[in-house]
């Protein structure tokens, strides 16, 4: 197999010039865990650094010695460096978006409104918006040398690259449009939308959503008018922050096909995106610890007698040299299909990272760019 040239992760967090690192993967990989570990290693390098996940998952917190995580960020006083980190809360951050581009009384109108409460927590994409809103709130304060974003799970962990689009879409809808009708005339509320020929729109989605609700969302939209173009303008720059220079992205990956077809999605899709892509992070994996291919040490494993011990040694070195090699093969498809994408593999640790020690440990391995030579065990496990 061409060897994939070595994904450098120290230069990754040390360059002043990287800003935001996004951490992309299907679920199971140790996505949060990578995160959490590039950012605890930054920080520990001098970077002013905060880690955003936007996993629903509580393992970043635990991992990080805190009781929870908040929408805000938090410090993580056991680190050896200014590192900071949160959970993205969906609703709050909508909450307050609402307060910070409206006026007091139209901001509690809005807050107040059923239809908000419902949509804030609940409508397709909201979670993708809010994430890019918090990302770009934070990249505006100027307060970080790097932000760390651990995305959620499989495929809709790059949703957010669709959110500008998705928002628009949505803005632009002619349901959205026929909602705030009323409004933009000047008329006097559902009654004049219903008067003034749309009343088979209104019998309809009163049908769907019921009468009240149909109010509701009428008064949301109306109340919400002035806010859209904001909304667009700060998803669109969020979008071209994440384009530019100062940002990286990192696929994380399991050596399992599933695993690795997901990080090809990731990977192309990033590509076709124009996303600058640092390379692939591939967790867990096995390296062969002895140059002794699995055939002989199952031949010498048959041959011993009264020796158990040696062995069930020698019978596990030969089940590590297969999987080994399962997983050499399955990197190697990968490269094949992505030859230009530097690969940073970890070994598998074998206990949970549960503490800022794991999390180090992670990192160290993470930052080894020089891969040990292949042993001859597992070039003829191949």
């Amino acid at each position: 197999m061409r060897a994939p040239a070595a994904l450098d992760v120290d230069a990754l967090v040390e360059d002043p010039a990287t800003r935001v690192i996004v951490c992309c993967g299907s679920g199971g990989v140790g996505k949060t865990t990578t995160s959490a570990a590039l950012a605890l290693r930054a920080a520990e390098r001098g970077r002013r650094t905060v880690v955003l996940t936007i996993d629903p998952a509580r393992r970043l917190a635990q991992a990080l010695g805190l009781e929870a995580l908040g929408n805000e960020p938090g410090r993580v006083r056991d680190a050896a460096g200014e590192l900071h980190a949160m959970m993205l809360d969906m609703r709050r951050t909508f909450d307050e978006m609402v307060e910070a581009h409206a006026e007091p009384e139209r901001a509690a109108a809005i807050l107040a409104n059923p239809f908000y409460q419902t949509i804030s927590s609940s409508f397709s994409g909201t979670q993708e918006y809010m994430a890019m809103e918090k990302l770009g709130r934070l990249a505006a304060t100027g307060e970080w040398d790097l932000i760390v974003v651990d995305t959620p799970p499989s495929r809709s962990a790059l949703d957010f690259l669709d959110a500008p689009q998705r928002m628009s879409t949505f803005l632009d809808g002619r349901m959205i449009r026929l909602l705030s009708a009323p409004a933009r005339a000047g008329g006097t509320g559902l009654r004049k939308l219903v008067g003034a020929g749309f009343s088979l729109f209104a019998k309809a989605v009163s049908t769907i959503l019921g009468g009240q609700l149909l109010a509701d969302a009428s008064a949301f939209v109306q109340a919400f008018d002035t806010m859209f173009g904001g909304f667009r303008e700060r998803a669109e720059a969020t979008y071209a922050l994440l384009r530019s220079p100062g940002t990286a992205f990192v696929v994380v990956a399991a050596p399992e096909p599933d695993a690795l077809r997901e990080a090809a999605y990731f990977v192309d899709r990033l590509a076709g995106e124009g996303m600058p892509l640092a390379g692939l992070v591939l967790n867990r994996t096995h390296p062969v610890l002895a140059d002794l291919s699995a055939q002989k040490a199952r031949e010498a494993a048959d041959g011993l007698r009264g020796a158990p011990l040696a062995t069930a040694v020698l019978r596990l070195h030969a089940d590590r040299v297969d999987l080994a090699g399962r997983e050499e093969r399955l990197l190697a498809r990968f490269v094949h299909a992505h030859p230009s994408v530097a690969v940073a593999r970890v070994p598998v640790v074998a206990a949970d990272i549960a503490d800022l020690d794991g999390l180090r440990e992670v990192g160290d391995r993470l930052a080894v760019t020089e891969p040990a030579p292949e042993p001859a065990a597992l070039r003829e496990a191949r």
